[in-house]
């Protein structure tokens, strides 16, 4: 497969045609729009039970860390994978009505992290939307030097994946047009994340806290099957089509964010009703390239020369007249 320039500065605007098609087909889609407070309480429930699973590797000792490790490879990963959901459906206020209380969400997602994600995240993910694939505005497309360094080679696409977590924090620097990252709510962010790993740490000792981060770690990178969603969600593993959905049994624990396309087509329909989005509209999604295993993605993407950085997605001008042809032929 042939890689696509990385410097392209044009956004891809398949999803625009895409959702104008669909509400004039289906007007009714617009009743899936809103707000579900229930994502509220599974974001309480995930923190109680990542604080449980902490303290009690902070009372078993560092000399436990590769317990640590194994259950946060096994279950704080998914936990806050779940978690990294819940923030983007409150940066997308579709957890509740009030913009604070959407901020105030996505905040106590993000302390099992130990690290302070969310109010940052929401700076430059909008953009994400509204510049998709545009190198300049969008911080899901690769930087320059990274497309140059992996290349094709295994090991480097494996050692991306693994620091992928830190990777995503370095483009930051190159964005333009977004909201500056440090503003009141990141500032807020980071002092309730610092104040809750200091309490962690000093109360229940440094294997508490040792949990939090590699389930954090293994939640975006680590080589975790869930890293493919990375890849899953924009690399251009089939001609024109700029976004791919992941229709497999780990949505269910990932809060079905494997319907990426019906998200960047509807962005304000929580994650509980997606998939009734894909059932009202099957013509649309149904017909498109999807992958239904993260984990043979991953293989794939790291053994296949085939795929590189240089495969991520950019400026698929064609996806949006193929989304029109879609629509004529269902009509």
């Amino acid at each position: 497969m042939s890689g696509i320039s990385v410097t392209s500065t044009g956004a891809d605007r398949s999803h625009v045609e895409r959702r104008r098609l669909i509400l004039e087909k289906y007007p009714q889609v617009r009743e899936l729009f809103g707000r579900d407070p229930v994502t509220f309480k599974i974001t309480a429930a995930i923190f109680v039970g990542q604080f449980l699973i902490a303290a009690w590797m902070g009372y078993l000792g560092l000399s436990y860390w590769w317990l640590s490790l194994l259950l946060a490879i096994c279950v704080g990963a998914f936990a806050n994978h779940a978690n990294f959901v819940i923030i983007h459906d409150a940066i997308h206020n579709c957890v509740f009505e009030s913009p604070l209380a959407n901020k105030w969400t996505a905040i106590l997602a993000d302390l099992p992290n130990a690290f302070p994600t969310s109010m940052g995240f929401r700076c430059y993910h909008i953009k994400h939307h509204s510049h998709l694939s545009a190198y300049d505005y969008d911080a899901d497309i690769p930087s320059e030097w990274e497309v140059e360094w992996v290349g094709n080679s295994t090991w480097r696409k494996a050692a991306w994946l693994f620091a992928f977590p830190a990777i995503q924090l370095a483009r930051l620097n190159r964005l333009k047009g977004t909201v500056p990252i440090w503003g009141k709510w990141t500032y807020i962010n980071a002092a309730v994340i610092i104040a809750f790993d200091l309490f962690m740490l000093f109360v229940f000792g440094p294997n508490a806290l040792l949990y939090l981060f590699f389930s954090f770690w293994f939640s975006v990178g680590g080589l975790h099957p869930l890293s493919a969603r990375w890849l899953q969600e924009h690399f251009a593993f089939a001609p024109d089509q700029g976004t791919f959905d992941y229709y497999g049994p780990l949505n269910t624990l990932a809060l079905n964010i494997g319907y990426h396309n019906e998200h960047h087509d509807f962005h304000e329909i929580p994650w509980t009703r997606l998939p009734q989005l894909t059932e009202m509209a099957p013509e649309f999604y149904k017909t498109l390239r999807c992958h239904k295993s993260w984990f043979a993605l991953l293989v794939t993407f790291i053994f296949d020369p085939d795929y590189s950085l240089g495969t991520r997605s950019e400026n698929v001008v064609q996806a949006g007249r193929d989304a029109a042809s879609v629509a004529a032929a269902a009509e």
